[in-house]
């Protein structure tokens, strides 16, 4: 007797943590900077974390979660432009994150998205259609795990940017 599942189980995902790790052999602009506060510490995962603690009220788990969150959307918007995401208010922090770490950024638009920036083009009003929820479904597609608590709480609340500026999310 043969089963076929309709959903089969996936016992791997895309490790957000090893993705932006790999991107530090590519940065290459203010290394001064990103490297030279702490020489021993090699891993750019660790380096966000720690921005992201310093610029906001949070435990680190919960930095974890948004950074993991945020590294899956941003590479998912990379991988899959013809697909409109959105991000909510509690992920987008981490996008921010990882956007204002320019020299990181633009080593992970290097790597990700082919050497192309990716431009955060954010609307002024926000969308209630849903579009954070079904993001959260493209990127599990894309094989990350998408926290669900992260997703659903901003479900309805949408910090779309702009799908017609080129290459942006």
């Amino acid at each position: 007797m043969t089963v076929v599942l309709d959903n089969p189980v996936k016992t791997a995902h895309r490790d957000p943590r090893a993705l932006l790790n790999a991107v530090r052999p590519h940065v290459r602009d203010l290394t001064y900077n990103v490297f030279g506060d702490v020489e021993t510490e090699t891993e750019l995962w660790e380096r966000e974390i720690k921005l992201l603690l310093r610029d906001n009220t949070m435990v680190r788990n919960m930095a974890e979660r948004i950074l993991a969150n945020a590294v899956a959307y941003s590479i998912t918007a990379m991988e899959r432009p013809d697909v409109h995401l959105g991000v909510g208010k509690t992920v987008d922090i981490g996008v921010h994150q990882l956007i204002l770490d320019t020299p990181v950024y633009f080593a992970f638009c290097e790597v990700y998205n082919g050497g192309r920036y990716k431009h955060h083009a954010p609307l002024i009003e926000r969308r209630c259609d849903g579009t954070v929820l079904r993001t959260a479904d493209v990127i599990r597609a894309n094989g990350f795990e998408a926290d669900e608590e992260l997703w659903s709480m901003d479900g309805a609340n949408c910090s779309p940017c702009d799908d017609k500026a080129p290459d942006s999310h």
